[in-house]
């Protein structure tokens, strides 16, 4: 029974942990904006507080008897809870509607975050050392006890990734999903209060670590003293983030990431480790010697990461159980996920839908993550058995490898998510995290020199030197992307840095643009985006500054900026190799559009997040509008919701105009709510705060001047045929609904669209 309830708390805290992290996360990119560094402070400054309290939580555990461990247990839940109950007034009514945003240096801004998210990650790091020591009766057992609980909350974790993915964002949204893991708080510490009521502790005395003098030897833990293992459970966690990061990266290409994959490739990795975790204690006492177990296991994580890369891009067009792969790599459109996963769960609707969520969303990652997730996890254990000899220290041991692994992660997810992305690619950065076998083999060989005798450093050398060629094999960086996208090397242009990847496929003298293995948009221009661009610019009656978020194949830009008598075109791209690109497109084609669009002094190129950019820069203009996006794409509600379309309306310069692709009516709906007049061309809205004049013969005679004529000739695009049907049919002015009830529009801590949540409203009488 102890156990059980003790498993129960821990698993209800795991689940509530996950639900605060993705909730928070998002919530914190309202002020700080969604680009890498501003994600990459959150997770580091969450990382940072979930070690601080792992190591006092470790100390605090040893003092107190076993009830007052878990007296603190049900404390360190409450006062998650109570965060977790005032956060969304913390992070979005103070910290974004209050303060506007938070217009500071990057500096300035992982301290705020750092100090927003230290209260309640330093108790959820105290919770495992104080659940630890209270469930733990002697030092023999604390090994597989201490492996279980952690195993238990990392699965824990894992269904609160996958509820919040599928379940909790759709039906309730951000808001809602608080209150449910402020609920879990609740539960876990009224298991932990069962738990007090159940053991009788009462009588049990408060003592200090002096009075404990129960050790147990356990062999096979190597010849290395607490901290060199301490150590090397923190580079375990560096080589765990990196490959997460670029796991992420590569697996976002090739699904083709939507609102819902980060959360499903969470929940296998998340799933992996707990597996791992229970399992390896469950065998912790039929291994002989853990320290090898674990170095071997460490090795295993960095070759089979490294192997499944090499073996899935090598086969990926010869072997005929991945040529659906291949040809769904090869493809323009995503996958769309909420649907298949509605009828995946339900089961109904296509079977060839069916296979295919499967094959993209199980059966790929749990393929290329699962087995080094689980051998990550079995670690623990192993590593709580070599550490742990000293009852009187079981809370400190736990909670200083605990903040050892997470310091390592947290440096992992640093320097690979800034650094080596940035400079070496996924595909250089995967052949270093490969090459760490070596360190670990190497070790391995040395542990086990007893039996090898003279031929320990001989054999380690060998074995490095093996693994070193063996990661020099894996794909280069273009090799990569060129199988991930369905094509030949010689057929793309790539780029990547950290903030994301930029692919231009070519066919001949045309080319289709990914981003993150997405198709957005296709040179040469004359298609969507160009009226996108150039329908707003010539409504406008004199338009000075424009400004577009987005950059995609520069289509938009390029039309907007063939307006003449624009001074300014400001544009707004968050994954910057996108211009690099587009600079190798024009130098190989000389293509006129690109050329026109690159050299234009009017245009500024500026990367970052289009909606930080204009909450921070406090400059008008007189047309914004942001790029063509797929509603469902992850985060694409920042651009969809109430609160971005009231940010651009306060952006206006008098009688500006706001520009939004509106793939959806419930979009057309938020925009109406924000913007009083409107003017709709189908799947194009314009809005502003004043009437909009549109004269179809005013228009027409602007499009006839020979400089405007010149300016789209050179870009192969005739700009009066493209908007003819635009003009020939008059557009619907429509009178927005500023002041009435929200009912199912995006909201900015609910965007609707984002997560796939069926339109209900009525709009008979718009």
């Amino acid at each position: 029974m102890r156990i059980a309830l003790g498993s129960i708390a821990f698993f209800l805290s795991g689940f509530a942990a996950l639900i605060y992290q993705v909730s928070w996360q998002r919530m914190l990119v309202l002020p700080i904006g969604a680009d890498v560094y501003s994600t990459t402070v959150i997770v580091g400054a969450f990382m940072a507080g979930l070690g601080c309290g792992s190591l006092a939580g470790g100390h605090i555990a040893d003092w107190l008897t076993r009830t007052r461990c878990l007296v603190m247990f049900v404390v360190a839940e409450a006062a998650v809870g109570l965060f977790g109950v005032a956060s969304r007034y913390l992070f979005y009514d103070w910290m974004y509607l209050g303060l506007g945003g938070l217009s500071l240096s990057p500096v300035a801004v992982a301290i705020v975050v750092f100090a927003s998210l230290i209260w309640p990650t330093f108790w959820m790091g105290m919770s495992l050392p104080l659940l630890a020591r209270a469930v733990t009766s002697s030092v023999s057992g604390a090994p597989t006890r201490i492996g279980v609980l952690y195993g238990l909350n990392t699965l824990g974790a894992a269904t609160g990734a996958f509820a919040t993915t599928w379940l909790l964002f759709p039906a309730l949204g951000l808001a809602g999903s608080l209150w449910v893991a402020v609920s879990l708080n609740a539960l876990a510490g009224l298991a932990a209060l069962l738990l007090i009521t159940i053991r009788g502790h009462a009588r049990e005395a408060v003592t200090g670590p002096d009075l404990y003098d129960e050790r147990v030897a356990i062999a096979g833990t190597g010849q290395w003293g607490f901290p060199v293992w301490a150590a090397l459970y923190g580079v375990a966690g560096f080589q765990a983030l990196s490959l997460e990061i670029i796991w992420f990266r590569l697996l976002g290409v090739m699904v083709k990431s939507s609102a819902f994959t980060f959360g499903m490739l969470l929940t296998v990795y998340l799933a992996g480790l707990g597996i791992g975790s229970a399992l390896g204690s469950v065998v912790l006492r039929r291994v002989r010697n853990p320290a090898l177990a674990f170095l071997l296991l460490q090795a295993f994580v960095a070759l089979y990461a490294g192997a499944t890369i090499f073996a899935f891009t090598a086969w990926l067009d010869t072997m005929p159980a991945l040529a659906p792969f291949w040809t769904y790599f090869s493809s323009y459109e995503p996958f769309d996920a909420a649907a298949a996963a509605s009828g995946f769960w339900t089961g109904g609707g296509d079977a060839a839908v069916r296979d295919q969520f499967i094959r993209l969303y199980i059966l790929l990652p749990a393929i290329l993550i699962g087995p080094p997730t689980i051998a990550m996890g079995a670690s623990f254990p192993l590593v709580q058995r070599i550490t742990v000899h000293d009852f009187a220290h079981i809370g400190r041991r736990v909670g200083t490898v605990l903040l050892a692994n997470i310091a390592g992660s947290t440096l992992g997810a640093i320097l690979t998510g800034w650094v080596a992305l940035t400079y070496l690619g996924s595909a250089g950065s995967m052949k270093i995290v490969t090459a760490t076998a070596a360190l670990f083999l190497g070790l391995a060989v040395v542990s086990a020199r007893a039996r090898l005798r003279r031929w320990t450093m001989p054999l380690a050398v060998v074995v490095a030197a093996l693994v070193a060629v063996l990661a020099l094999q894996l794909p280069s960086e273009s090799r990569l992307w060129a199988r991930l996208h369905g094509a030949t090397a010689q057929r793309l242009v790539v780029a990547e840095d950290a903030s994301g990847l930029s692919v231009l496929k070519a066919d001949g003298r045309s080319a289709v643009v990914f981003v993150n293995g997405i198709g957005q948009s296709w040179i040469p221009y004359g298609n969507i985006h160009t009226v996108l661009g150039a329908l707003p610019a010539f409504v406008h009656p004199a338009p000075r500054d424009a400004a577009v978020i987005g950059l995609g194949s520069a289509d938009t830009v390029h039309a907007v900026a063939g307006r003449p008598g624009l001074t300014s075109v400001t544009c707004i791209e968050i994954i910057r190799p996108q211009l690099a690109t587009l600079q190798e497109w024009r130098r190989r084609t000389e293509y006129g559009g690109l050329a026109a669009v690159l050299s234009d002094p009017r245009v500024s190129q500026v990367a970052g997040d289009g909606r930080a950019f204009l909450m921070h820069g406090g400059r008008t203009f007189d047309i914004i509008e942001a790029d063509a996006l797929r509603p469902t794409s992850a985060y694409s509600g920042n651009l969809y919701w109430v609160g971005y379309f009231e940010l651009v309306r306060s952006r206006l310069a008098p009688g500006g105009l706001a520009v939004s692709w509106a793939p959806t009516p419930r979009v057309l709906d938020t925009f109406l709510h924000v913007f009083p007049h409107a003017l709709s061309f189908g799947d194009i809205v314009i809005g502003s705060t004043t009437p909009i004049r549109f004269d179809a013969a005013e228009i027409r005679a602007r499009l006839a001047d020979p400089a405007v004529q010149e300016y789209y000739y050179r870009a192969g695009v005739n700009i009066q045929a493209l908007l003819a049907p635009y003009l020939d049919a008059a557009p619907r002015a429509l009178l927005g609904a500023t002041g009435t009830p929200r009912g199912d529009l995006n909201e900015d801590l609910f965007p609707r669209d984002e997560f796939g949540v069926p339109y209900v409203r009525d709009r008979t009488d718009r």
